[in-house]
């Protein structure tokens, strides 16, 4: 149950960067909101997930079961102090534990936790079905009425991550699930519950398919539930099973101002840290093997390389993508070798280049896509959904993911690369749900949503300093279990057109503070400006490299490293989400850390507008502010009150074109 009649004051907490008057920093009431909830959910009331078992509900069955409710205090270099509390069922007859291991988040009004169920019986359990990892009942009161705030998956369209809202009253119901077992695929499993002056942001991480189900009862509440979508299994003696990572975190008042706390959330506590550091915006350069007719060897990548290390194109990492093994195409995947034949002497030749110029190395791996006829195959298809005919490489199984582990491990440190980027182009769930018996329904999924996490963190583990890429068709399993261990630095395969690059950062940036995007053919400034994100990639294939405007793309990645930063800050979309060729979009970042941002306005090709008036957000109205436009340098002087007001008037003369405003308090 959440309770909305506490009163509202900020929280004094040394972890939260000082912000000025309407900044995002969590207050004491959501705190609270969030206490309340911990003691409702996991002290001494239902808990806040669900199952069936032997076709009864775990409701029913629960309280006649044994309960042992433990907490304690954590605390380490990045998270500070957290209070991990474990509430822990034991079913006496058959030996079913079901374990919920939460965790409470002191700097923030966010909640987490997993459940786990594990046979410590000598028999097999009776069916678990429905597992619910979430299921719990959120309350309005008298207050306004539920809106859900969604966005979309990454459906490679410009339509990817388009914001979604739904008013859900009396009697409604929503039911959302991504597509084919990749995380973000279609569906996204992050919204935001809100009503009038409250609301909860509830996120399910799980890296294959979920559902997620909101029901509105005829009075003030509303059932959230959700887990993994087919759940249908025994539990043989000794085994144990994980169930989807859930987030809730508390808010009142704006919906837009607890995204950003979101954002700050994930900073702070999940967007991953290679070498103990703070990920930093980057630009990067792609080795080009997606062009047409391209020939992907040593010589023509040197050429390339060289050639932005000549032009003094600003970039810091060499992005060594898809083709380099054997293949007759890109998408023979299988054998986790360099071609010999095209690169004699290893991709180390590339490497230690790109190394003596300073610049990090990337290399683009799929291993769970199999194809007949490669090495994976042949030798070993026993670990292969779908056998020597090609399928899915499975994770599940322990000697194939210490395999592949071992293997990645080797490969990067023999060819000198840094940084590791997994792609997945397939939809796995029907080699899940081909292989499970009918009383182990969802189990095959499980494992091998166990086994891709387990591998990451074994690889991480021994290469510290590595940056994992998170791709799947593009932006395809961007879940929070993923995000822990990646960045997404492609969200989309689809980069076209300009239009679509603004409104996937409208959308996506709700949820996912460092993100990245690519333009592989030149483009204008226009262009450019719109894929203003934390990583940005650009590529020619070699035969295009002489008539590239080499002082164009050193501009664009100029800005880019002046710019981006400012991406890590809080997002306010300053105009309305529209795809259409007619209007103006408008864009905010703010760091109220360093005093400053950056407003990025857009006349699109059809606006018949010529201006357009800006009210900003998240400044201090006491403050005055010092302006410059970033293209002609005029700088002007506004009060933080009348910029929110609506005192930022902006003129573009010629369609389509771009303004960008830096502005700093004095």
């Amino acid at each position: 149950m959440v309770h909305t009649a506490l009163c509202a004051e900020l929280l004094c907490c040394a972890s939260l960067v000082a912000a000025p008057p309407g900044a995002p920093v969590p207050t004491a009431a959501e705190m609270r909101d969030k206490a309340r909830w911990v003691t409702t959910a996991l002290e001494d009331g239902e808990p806040p997930f669900s199952f069936t078992y032997g076709h009864r509900s775990s409701r029913e069955l629960l309280p006649g079961w044994r309960v042992e409710r433990t907490s304690e205090e954590t605390s380490d270099a990045r998270h500070g102090t957290r209070t991990r509390r474990t509430l822990t069922y034991s079913d006496p007859e058959t030996g079913l534990v079901a374990r919920c291991v939460a965790v409470e988040y002191q700097d923030y009004p966010t909640v987490e936790w997993t459940l786990t169920l594990r046979n410590d019986g000598a028999a097999a359990t009776p069916i678990l079905s429905d597992v619910r990892a979430v299921d719990t009942r959120l309350d309005r009161g008298a207050e306004g009425e539920f809106v859900l705030r969604q966005i979309r998956g990454d459906n490679c369209t410009p339509q990817s991550y388009e914001p979604l809202v739904t008013e859900l009253g009396p009697g409604q119901s929503l039911r959302v699930a991504n597509d084919g077992g990749r995380g973000t695929n279609g569906a996204f499993p992050y919204a935001n519950i809100g009503w009038q002056n409250a609301g909860v942001l509830c996120v399910l991480g799980w890296p294959g398919q979920w559902d997620m189900e909101f029901s509105r009862d005829a009075a003030s509440g509303l059932d959230v539930r959700g887990g993994q979508e087919a759940t249908h299994f025994v539990l043989h003696p000794g085994e144990e099973v994980r169930c989807p990572l859930i987030v809730l975190q508390f808010y009142r008042g704006d919906w837009l101002r607890a995204q950003n706390v979101w954002r700050r959330w994930m900073l702070a506590h999940n967007v991953p840290q290679p070498g103990g550091r703070p990920i930093e915006t980057m630009r990067s350069v792609c080795n080009g093997s997606y062009y047409p007719g391209m020939r992907d060897d040593t010589e023509n990548e040197l050429r390339m390389l060289r050639r932005h290390i000549e032009e003094k194109v600003g970039f810091d990492l060499w992005w060594q993508d898809a083709g380099w093994y054997p293949c007759g195409q890109w998408g023979d995947t299988g054998t986790w070798e360099v071609d010999a034949a095209r690169f004699p002497r290893g991709l180390r030749e590339i490497t230690d280049y790109a190394h003596e110029q300073g610049k990090r190395t990337i290399l683009w791996v799929e291993p769970e896509r199999v194809v007949a006829g490669t090495w994976l195959a042949g030798n070993h298809p026993e670990w292969i959904l779908g056998g020597r005919g090609g399928g899915l490489l499975n994770l599940g199984v322990p000697e194939c993911r210490k395999w592949l582990v071992d293997h990645v491990d080797r490969l990067m440190t023999e060819q000198g690369i840094d940084d590791y980027r997994q792609d997945f182009n397939m939809d796995p769930l029907a080699y899940w749900r081909g292989a499970d018996a009918p009383d182990r329904q969802g189990i095959t999924e499980i494992r091998h949503v166990e086994g891709y996490l387990a591998f990451w963190d074994e690889l991480a583990r021994r290469r510290p300093d590595m940056l994992i890429d998170s791709c799947a068709s593009g932006g395809r399993r961007n879940d929070l279990e993923t995000l822990r261990r990646a960045v997404p630095l492609l969200r989309s395969d689809c980069c076209t057109p300009a239009e679509g690059q603004q409104c996937q950062t409208w959308g996506l940036s709700l949820w996912i503070p460092y993100q990245g995007t690519a333009y592989l053919y030149e483009v204008d400034t226009y262009w450019a400006r719109s894929a203003t994100v934390a990583s940005l990639l650009t590529g020619a294939g070699p035969d295009g490299i002489d008539n590239i405007d080499w002082e164009h793309q050193r501009d664009i990645m100029e800005e880019h490293r002046r710019l981006s930063p400012y991406t890590l800050g809080d997002f306010y979309p300053l105009a309305p989400y529209s795809l259409a060729l007619d209007c103006w979009m408008a864009l905010q970042y703010d760091r109220p850390d360093l005093g400053s941002g950056i407003v990025e306005a857009f006349r699109r090709p059809e606006s018949a507008s010529k201006h357009i008036r800006l009210k900003l957000r998240g400044l201090d109205p006491s403050a005055e502010y010092e302006l410059t436009d970033v293209d002609s340098g005029k700088v002007t002087r506004r009060p933080g009150a009348s910029l929110m007001r609506g005192a930022l008037w902006l003129t573009a003369p010629t369609a389509p074109s771009s303004i960008v405003i830096e502005y700093r308090r004095r």
